[in-house]
């Protein structure tokens, strides 16, 4: 990857290489995409830890950490035997991917606020994966349940399927509250045996089933 202007992000580039060609580290020429999906999940929970902890240096060493695993899949994928590609083909799919989302940056359309933008991004969206046809369609399964429950709830909006939610019922007059009450629901189930994260994925299974049936039903 030329780019004179980074030059540590080359030299960053070329250790992964040197570490992973002959006479370099066993260990590092071994790894596959597959062996490697361990390290980028725990890379980036521990840069959601940075983030959170607010220090500067701990926030740059995770996305380093981050970083290199996004090298590291791109030098094995250039030394695939079948459609190999590298570290510039992903950034230039990415570029492509921006430029082509953001039309009222780098085009002749208009969004003026964050909502428009997110409106106008789903659009661009379902045109470029025609393949999709249902509002669950590319939602990763094995994300947290509280992340994935929120991503359900938001396609189930979009179908119409209304998803009950009394307000009153759990403290949230704000994140802080939120989160003593949602601290205290885990610990109820605990305390009943019962498991939260897999309850939280069976009623969220379920609620796929109703929005992928009421898909069905609108045509």
């Amino acid at each position: 990857m030329d780019s004179p202007q980074n030059p540590r992000l080359n030299e960053l580039v070329a250790v992964l290489a040197r570490l992973r060609a002959p006479g370099g580290c066993a260990w590092d020429r071994e790894q596959t995409h597959e062996s490697l999906v361990r390290h980028l999940i725990e890379e980036t929970w521990e840069l959601v830890d940075a983030i959170e902890s607010g220090s500067r240096d701990e926030l740059i060493e995770e996305l380093g950490d981050v970083l290199y695993q996004v090298i590291f899949h791109a030098d094995i994928g250039a030394h695939r035997e079948n459609d190999p590609f590298d570290l510039d083909d992903v950034a230039a799919r990415m570029t492509a991917k921006m430029v082509g989302r953001h039309p009222h940056v780098f085009g002749d359309t208009t969004a003026d606020t964050a909502a428009e933008v997110s409106v106008r991004w789903e659009e661009l969206k379902a045109v470029e994966k025609p393949h999709r046809t249902s509002a669950l369609d590319g939602i990763p399964q094995s994300m947290p349940a509280l992340l994935l429950a929120d991503k359900v709830i938001g396609r189930a909006e979009r179908v119409g399927v209304q998803v009950s939610g009394d307000a009153d019922a759990v403290p949230m007059a704000d994140e802080a509250e939120l989160g003593r009450s949602l601290l205290g629901i885990v610990a109820a189930a605990r305390g009943a045996g019962l498991d939260a994260e897999r309850a939280l994925r069976s009623a969220l299974r379920e609620l796929q089933r109703d929005i992928r049936s009421e898909e069905e039903r609108q045509g």
